[in-house]
């Protein structure tokens, strides 16, 4: 990896993280086109730069973030079914369908559920308030964020879902989603550099370097993103998102079967 390669990775990365349409998927996809998708730095890399991502959470949500004990335990509650499926699943998941056709065909059929999404949950008497979300919802919420164990599954595209089939606001369940990324996200940094050593790996100066850069770009970069999301979300929905995927991945598809073969895990 490249430093080039790094900051575009690292934009891709502050991009798409807090918007459901898949931040791994899209790095898996732009690591593929880049050549260095096999490498084990890579690997590293694409979940080691979500540290960028967190920390604009917390300084963009620095009053509400720290909050009572009783929002942190529900924080935690939504938290486990991660800890849960990724220590028991993790690996063989990854092993099994990281790769850019699998992250194609999930673009296209998140794309057609964030079509109807809207419709579906149309409730009036909507939880407008991160702090009134029950346990029960809260834990609800952390089952659908596990369904982005599969590459090109949006985290924040399930957990929004998720938190939008329980009563709560588009806005509200942004935020929830938002706020639930920062244990999420900490903890999978925590497991894949642990593994990454554990593997013998070690890491050079120059990689240092690329990760430092990567965490900087992904933070700038997701702090504008998620300002112009909550506006947009709140008016307009998740359509504009849905046929982005759709896109996305049929033009993933067209292109590594008839014009560019893309490399895989």
């Amino acid at each position: 990896m490249d430093y080039i390669q790094a900051v575009v990775l690292a934009i891709i990365e502050g991009i798409t993280e807090f918007l459901p349409i898949s931040s791994t998927g899209h790095m898996i996809i732009a690591s593929s086109f880049f050549g260095i998708a096999h490498d084990d730095f890579t690997k590293l890399f694409t979940v080691v730069i979500q540290l960028g991502a967190i920390l604009s959470v917390v300084v963009l949500y620095f009053k509400r973030f720290f909050q009572t004990l009783d929002f942190y335990f529900k924080l935690l509650v939504a938290f486990i079914p991660a800890v849960v499926f990724g220590l028991l699943f993790g690996k063989k998941i990854d092993a099994l369908l990281e790769n850019p056709i699998t992250v194609a065909v999930s673009l296209v059929l998140g794309g057609i559920i964030l079509l109807k999404v809207d419709d579906w949950f149309t409730d009036k008497e909507e939880t407008q308030e991160t702090e009134k979300i029950s346990y029960t919802t809260a834990f609800k919420i952390g089952l659908f964020q596990c369904l982005a164990m599969i590459p090109g599954v949006s985290r924040s595209g399930a957990s929004i879902i998720g938190g939008m089939s329980q009563k709560l606001s588009r806005t509200t369940a942004a935020e929830f989603s938002f706020f639930l990324a920062v244990p999420t996200m900490l903890g999978a940094t925590i497991k894949k550099c642990y593994d990454y050593y554990k593997d013998g790996f070690v890491l050079s100066n120059e990689q240092i370097n690329l990760l430092i850069i990567g965490n900087v770009v992904g933070f700038i970069v997701a702090m504008l993103a998620i300002k112009s999301f909550i506006g947009y979300l709140s008016k307009h929905g998740f359509k504009m998102f849905g046929y982005y995927r759709i896109i996305a991945g049929l033009a993933t598809l067209i292109i590594h079967f008839w014009i560019l073969k893309l490399t895989t895990i």
